[in-house]
């Protein structure tokens, strides 16, 4: 089915290809794109959109030894099919298989895991300056950034400082006119009108249809037109922003003409200085629901390749904690027209699409710029606002600065809700949100909470917005869960009477004598089925719903180690400075005995990728894990069948 691809060892084997058998891997590669997504969900639109542009890179230049690096690392796909993993590629984003990124672990080929636009500049200069410090000066450096996090200011810092120091380097801007979402600013409008120009995209044709006519090899003719061109370029519109910096700008070109496009390189491969290639490709090329909906189709869950339809969902599925968050904040700003929403550039991820149609003039995209949207939203507080910053727990470890200097030391009313925090399954260690109850909870006036559940959700966001400092709360890539629509015993949980937020206050939800369970986040629905499989083999434990690990609730720690056995805490971050280790430092601090805490988390590596849910029993986190560690707390083992622990967490 797959004739060429299955005979590739290594990406030196395209040298010698034609663009005809070229053109036939392209379709190959995008058959296997598009059976993967009938299986599971995966990046799609764009690994569909760089295919020619891969398949063009690796005929011209040896990545073996020169140095290629994908900007963002969600587009890797063909890169990967193509350097030898095509017999493994049905594995990727499962336990135990390829990652859904660039992992050097997995091939040479890989040389970072770059999971976080905009860096890619910065590291392939570093990696050209090693070189040449070391005599490599024949390797040939190159990256692919997209157009979605080229206004990224590390991308701005790197080209700044490139131009400065006149590397030989390449600089390709993959320009398919989308982040994940359709892209925000000025340097996006930039782009648009080079690619739109009438003069130069009539310019462009000229040159396309001369150098069709030119031999591959036709090096001397072809650096002449591009000399021509360049000429005829700069006196008048395109690229010169670049140049002013220092680049040599060449496009935009057609990122689906394999020709032309090898042309191109081949004709750059040699150029001393830095070089901005501008390549333009469609997000989705080559499957046409993709290409007419690339914001769907940019991680769609499985469909049937003929229609694009996506297979029916099981009926009765609740809404993820995304879907609950975005509702609670929709509510929160019809009810006050103080409040706005910020995001970085994932608008759909976050759900916030209907915010953005309804209250336009209270939505803000930045772009994949997190630590610009930190900042706005501080200016946005000292104003008056009340900023909601919704960006992915990873991406907000990008604004740190900004975190501590324009919103923290400020005591700012500054709302972060933090999305994806905790294990995001097989997006893998790039994206997991293991460590933002650490980053987070050691900046003074900054208050750190987690909903235990959906009922949560709602009043935590009524009550941060009415919070007069920063404060931030975490939630899960899972679906929600309402404590009170759990097959729990008589009695555990009075679904009438939840108790009301108040900070820096924890609520039970289970008395108990022989232990505690601590939790901080959604693993406590996880807890009370372990609380009530224990209870069935005669010990009685407690459940706590956290809520804060800052404050913390310091009486609900002394009342579980004072008046029970033993106290184990629960939480979806790193155990490194995380909510276990609170309660820790505050027991101590309370002159308690500290021998009889477990702590429960993510242990100090970075976690693989897998399905959330293997993950969580793989760490202990499942009701299972939670069970286990009680019992060995008493001594006790059971051997009671594991009835109401049968499955892991929703994922």
């Amino acid at each position: 089915m797959h004739p060429l691809l299955t005979k590739l060892e290594s990406a030196a084997d395209l040298h010698g290809l034609t663009n005809a058998q070229l053109g036939q891997l392209a379709a190959e590669i995008r058959d296997v794109l598009c059976n993967l997504l009938e299986e599971r969900t995966a990046h799609f639109a764009s690994n569909l959109g760089v295919v020619e542009l891969c398949l063009a890179l690796h005929s011209i230049f040896d990545f073996r030894t020169d140095r290629l690096i994908w900007d963002t690392g969600h587009q890797i796909y063909p890169h990967k099919l193509v350097t030898g993993r095509y017999p493994l590629f049905r594995s990727i984003r499962t336990k135990g298989g390829l990652m859904g990124y660039p992992n050097p672990h997995e091939s040479p080929y890989d040389l970072f895991m770059t999971g976080h636009a905009g860096p890619s500049v910065s590291t392939l200069s570093g990696l050209r300056s090693g070189d040449d410090l070391l005599g490599q000066h024949s390797r040939k450096a190159v990256c692919v950034i997209g157009d979605g996090a080229f206004p990224s200011g590390i991308v701005w810092e790197a080209l700044n400082n490139i131009g400065g120091m006149k590397q030989d380097l390449l600089v390709i801007l993959n320009d398919n006119k989308m982040s994940i979402c359709p892209r925000v600013g000025g340097v996006a409008s930039y782009l648009d009108r080079l690619r739109t120009s009438p003069f130069y995209s009539g310019l462009k044709n000229e040159v396309v249809r001369v150098l069709e006519s030119v031999p591959l090899l036709g090096d001397p003719v072809e650096r002449f037109l591009a000399q021509i061109k360049e000429g005829v370029k700069a006196g008048l519109h395109g690229g010169m922003m670049f140049e002013d910096l220092g680049f040599r700008y060449l496009g935009p070109i057609d990122g689906h003409n394999l020709p032309v496009l090898r042309k191109y390189l081949l004709m750059v491969r040699d150029l001393a200085g830095p070089i901005l290639l501008h390549v333009v490709t469609e997000k989705g090329h080559g499957f046409s629901p993709a290409a007419k909906d690339p914001v769907y189709f940019h991680t769609p869950p499985a469909f049937t390749q003929a229609s694009g339809s996506p297979v029916p969902k099981k009926a009765g599925s609740a809404p993820a904690y995304t879907q609950v968050v975005s509702e609670a904040i929709h509510a929160a700003m019809l009810r006050d027209g103080r409040v706005t929403v910020l995001t970085a550039a994932m608008c759909q991820g976050n759900k916030l699409e209907k915010i953005r149609d309804q209250i336009p003039d209270r939505f803000f995209d930045t772009g994949i710029c997190e630590s610009h949207a930190v900042a706005f939203a501080a200016g946005q507080a000292k104003a008056g606002v009340r900023p909601i910053v919704d960006i992915y727990s990873t991406f907000l470890q990008r604004s740190y600065d900004q975190i501590f200097q324009e919103v923290a030391l400020q005591n700012l009313p500054v709302v972060f809700t933090l999305d994806r925090a905790g294990l995001t399954g097989p997006d893998g260690p790039t994206h997991h949100g293991c460590f933002d109850i650490a980053y987070l909870r050691c900046l003074p006036n900054l208050v750190v909470m987690a909903p235990g559940d959906a009922w949560d959700v709602p009043a935590m966001i009524d009550f941060a917005l009415h919070h007069n400092g920063p404060i931030s709360l975490r939630y899960p890539k899972a679906n929600a869960t309402t404590l009170p629509t759990l097959n729990l015993e008589p009695g555990t949980l009075n679904s009438t009477a939840r108790q009301p937020i108040e900070l820096g206050r924890s609520e039970l939800l289970r008395p108990g004598s022989d232990g505690t369970i601590l939790c901080f986040g959604t693993l406590l629905a996880d807890s009370l089925k372990a609380a009530q499989q224990l209870a069935a083999e005669g010990l009685d434990v407690a459940v706590v719903n956290a809520r804060f690990v800052k404050p913390l609730d310091r009486d609900a720690i002394e009342r579980a180690l004072r008046e029970t056995g033993f106290l184990v805490t629960v939480e979806e971050g790193c155990l490194m400075g995380g909510f276990g280790s609170a309660v820790l430092e505050a027991a101590s601090e309370m002159s308690l005995d500290t021998s009889r805490i477990r702590r429960l988390g993510i242990p100090d590596r970075f976690i693989e990728h897998a399905d959330r849910g293997e993950l969580l029993a793989e760490l202990g986190l499942d009701c299972r894990g939670i069970a286990a560690a009680c019992r060995e707390l008493v001594g006790q083992v059971s051997n009671l069948p594991y009835s109401d622990c049968a499955g892991p967490t929703p994922a």
